[in-house]
Parts: structure tokens; C-alpha cells; sequence
């Protein structure tokens, strides 16, 4: 076409892209263990200390929290999913000091772990 782009389209706009945007943003990857593709393992545990607070009102219970984990090992962030109040602090400030080995897909580390 007269004026227009190699691998332009008609109507097109300069700059623009051919066949316009995606229209869902693209979702995350999930890998599934099994096959080529190892766990991370638990490689440090720290364990939680109770507070003074929490020993002297004798608290006890189970706190169930959710770690995302980084390509390194690493734990980059906790969020409680229920427990006692008291205990919720010091299983946080446990956890984030945990490292695992990373997960491995196909012998190397990955990042779409999780």
C-alpha cells in the first residue's frame, strides 16, 4: 500500500501492534512436582520462640501460615491463614528465616515455583 510499512496493515496506526492487545493478562505459570522437576526441600527450620506475653497467659495452639518461597530459597513473604493472635508473630519471624533448596526443573533451579 501506497505510504504504509512493510508487514503494515491497512488502517493500521504507526507504531501500533498487529492484531491490537491481549485482551486477558497472561496467568501464572503452575508447576506441578513429578517427573523431571524436584520439590523445594526444608533445608534450615527455625523454630518459633513464644513471647513472654504468650508464656505467661500460657497460650498454646497451631498457627497455619502461607510462604512464598523465591528461586533461591529463600522465604519472601508469610501471611497468617489462622492461629492464635499471641503466636502469630514469633511463627512469622520463625519462618522467614527458613531456606529451602530451590525447586529443580530438569536439574536447574526455576523461579515459576512459587
Amino acid at each position: 500500500m501506497p505510504g504504509g510499512v512493510e508487514g503494515g496493515m491497512p488502517g493500521g496506526v504507526v507504531g501500533g501492534i498487529i492484531q491490537g492487545l491481549p485482551t486477558e493478562p497472561p496467568q501464572p505459570t503452575v508447576v506441578r512436582i513429578g517427573g523431571k522437576i524436584v520439590a523445594p526441600k526444608l533445608v534450615r527450620q527455625v523454630k518459633p520462640a513464644y513471647s513472654n506475653v504468650a508464656a505467661q497467659a500460657r497460650v498454646r495452639g497451631l498457627v497455619i501460615l502461607e510462604a512464598h518461597v523465591d528461586v533461591h530459597g529463600a522465604v519472601k513473604s508469610v501471611k497468617v491463614l489462622r492461629g492464635p493472635p499471641l503466636l502469630e508473630e514469633a511463627a512469622i519471624a520463625a519462618v522467614r528465616q527458613w531456606r529451602y533448596q530451590p525447586l529443580l526443573l530438569d536439574g536447574e533451579p526455576s523461579g515459576r515455583g512459587g
